[in-house]
């Protein structure tokens, strides 16, 4: 079994379809074909079901898809691991970084000291909703990653560093019939405006939801927003109401850079929730059995900045 058939593998695997997965690799598909069959008499069983409408991997497939993407992870690791042994002036970071952040975090000044400390890594920066971010750093994909969760929801095999947590807060708009209270039941909210709510898979979605679900109410999606930027502003412009951290609307490193509630725009409200559990958890996520020097380097930025406690 080489290596280059596991990515063959995968790229048959990924677009279901052998013409595209040879384009992806710079090879004729009769190539790619053939070391295809290949792999499979190396592992004695067909890895995909092919018909001429669709391709699509056999149980063989499946149980190999996951190996063979931690299989070549674990080289390109090693490979980073290798050029990072001169004083980390090589190698490379996948960082996934998740939109919305606690108060006591600022990532933009993570990944700038880091960047600054280590000018020679290849920083790659992607975000994704943070339950995928995490299976990709389980899968070795990503080296770390930046999540909306708590402790208790990291999942098995992952090591992890608490970042923080930021009540969730209320923003509606100024003639809303609440916008005079100080703190508010989400029972109550959610019967009076359309919700505006973050893209689903979330972090954020999923604590927001379990808070309306202790308030006895389903929290429903009237809007979908896939920018937490976006969701204040359209509360602030009446078009519904939406509950964010925080730390997203104000203080510090807040999305719209206020330092107080009174400086909400067309006299907008931001309002307590009287769900003292409704909390934004942060924390960073990691593999500590397959760790890089450059994402090891990355944690060390954390620990000096905020002190990461782990887990």
């Amino acid at each position: 079994m080489e290596l280059r058939h596991l990515k063959y593998f995968l790229a048959v695997a990924e677009t279901r379809n052998f013409t595209q997965a040879a384009a992806r690799c710079y090879v004729a598909q009769s190539a790619l074909s053939q070391q295809i069959a290949r792999l499979e008499n190396d592992v004695g069983a067909p890895l995909f079901h092919r018909t001429s409408r669709s391709v699509r991997l056999t149980a063989a497939g499946e149980l190999l898809e996951p190996l063979a993407r931690r299989i070549l992870a674990d080289v390109d690791n090693a490979r980073a691991a290798l050029d990072a042994l001169a004083g980390l002036r090589r190698g490379r970071l996948r960082l996934g970084l998740v939109q919305s952040t606690v108060v006591s975090v600022d990532m933009v000044e993570v990944v700038a000291e880091y960047r600054a400390r280590h000018p020679g890594i290849d920083l790659r920066v992607s975000n994704a909703p943070s339950i995928r971010m995490a299976a990709a750093v389980l899968a070795g994909t990503l080296d770390v990653a930046v999540v909306s969760m708590a402790a208790r929801e990291v999942p098995e095999g992952l090591d992890h560093r608490v970042l923080g947590s930021a009540p969730l807060v209320a923003v509606v708009p100024r003639e809303h019939a609440l916008a005079d209270r100080e703190a508010v039941d989400l029972a109550d909210l959610r019967d009076s405006h359309p919700l505006i709510q973050f893209s689903r898979g979330s972090g954020l979605r999923r604590q927001v939801e379990a808070a309306f679900a202790r308030a006895g109410v389903e929290a429903g999606q009237d809007f979908e927003v896939g920018l937490i930027h976006d969701m204040i502003r359209l509360a602030v412009r009446g078009v519904g109401v939406t509950v964010v951290p925080r730390s997203s609307v104000v203080g510090p490193g807040s999305l719209l850079g206020l330092d107080t509630a009174d400086e909400l725009p067309r006299g907008a409200r931001m309002l307590r929730l009287v769900d003292e559990e409704a909390m934004h958890h942060s924390c960073v996520v990691y593999d500590g059995t397959r760790l890089t020097p450059a994402a090891a380097a990355f944690l060390d930025v954390i620990d000096l900045q905020f002190g990461g406690r782990s887990g």
